[in-house]
């Protein structure tokens, strides 16, 4: 008979391995709970593509704001920056497709990159999933205060008098500033060098200290500075003129006809995200465009909200697509 020793570790050894069994299909239990929790479950990180400071970056901070609050979880900025908004967007082209990890992305990183750049480590039809068309925005053609022009004609006449010796910033090559500007150049007539920045926030220091001449972009970024007196408003890029600037012509009245550029800002899943997820986030943030707290907060920062369906932001991004590429074709911009 085995002696009472060998019984107690047995008994021991057997009491172990079936406290480990039941911890193990409680884990199990408590996972599968888990896993069938309703979307969300937790916070959903909002990849921003541009640095802290630019349009998208502020954008995507108060429009997430209301936004999380109707789907009940919160939304956490994620500044990835870098190749006008390349890497962040191939981030979440990667990222897991359970709709934990979302995109805002522009007319730069869907529309315009994926023409005028065929490497891109991103494709947008295969990769992304469209969401939810957030909002839009005009742009503001902007110099330094201490640029002696007032107006377009002589800002141009400037820049004839100066061939290749005056510059405009951008926010990286093939971005929305960056086609403006070159946009600019062909209807004007004049040579001026483009400057790629990582994001439009870093241009303005040196437009302040007078190494960067114009800078074409949405006037969200531009606000602050041009309401201190730093930077002076030559024109804005819409065909109308904007009710928060009502004194500011539009280029096109002064002489660039049918000038017309503005932005787009949507809400993008990594590609096979659940309906669910998708369904949940477009709800939250169409809600929130509709909140008159946020419209009011939009219009101050110079952006019109938009709302979408899916569908109707893939149409959206693939007629604006179709556009840029015309432009660049017709015109045969420089955009590299």
């Amino acid at each position: 008979m085995p002696d009472s020793g060998s019984v107690d570790v047995g008994r021991y050894l057997m009491k172990r391995h079936y406290l480990k069994l039941a911890a193990a299909i409680c884990l199990a239990m408590v996972t599968g709970w888990a896993a069938a929790q309703a979307y969300p479950a937790k916070p959903v990180r909002l990849v921003v593509p541009f640095p802290p400071g630019g349009a998208t970056d502020i954008l995507a901070r108060a429009i997430s704001i209301k936004a999380a609050e109707k789907l009940g979880q919160a939304i956490i900025i994620d500044n990835r920056a870098g190749a006008g908004g390349t890497i962040g967007s191939a981030l979440v082209a990667k990222a897991p497709a359970d709709g934990y990890t979302l995109l805002i992305a522009t007319g730069s990183t869907h529309s315009i990159g994926p023409i005028t750049n065929p490497k891109l480590p991103y494709d947008v039809e295969r990769d992304f999933d469209p969401v939810v068309y957030v909002a839009k925005t005009s742009s503001v053609m902007v110099v330094p205060a201490s640029l002696p022009v007032k107006t377009l004609a002589e800002f141009i006449a400037l820049a004839k008098a100066k061939p290749g010796q005056l510059n405009y910033g951008s926010s990286g090559n093939g971005t929305n500033s960056h086609l403006s500007g070159e946009l600019f150049k062909a209807q004007a007539g004049v040579f001026i060098t483009h400057i790629p920045y990582r994001g439009t926030g870093l241009v303005f220091n040196d437009m302040m200290s007078g190494q960067v001449h114009m800078l074409m972009d949405n006037y969200v970024t531009s606000q602050a500075n041009i309401k201190d007196g730093r930077l002076r408003v030559i024109g804005v890029t819409s065909p109308q003129r904007l009710p928060f600037l009502p004194d500011a012509p539009t280029l096109s009245e002064q002489g660039l006809k049918g000038f017309d550029v503005s932005n787009w800002f949507g809400i993008y899943a990594p590609h096979g995200t659940p309906s669910e997820a998708i369904d949940k986030v477009n709800a939250a943030f169409n809600a929130a465009l509709q909140d008159p707290e946020m419209i009011k907060r939009l219009a101050f920062l110079g952006a019109t909200p938009t709302g979408s369906t899916p569908e109707q932001m893939s149409k959206m991004v693939a007629d604006d697509k179709a556009r840029w590429a015309k432009l660049i074709r017709d015109r045969q911009l420089v955009v590299n």
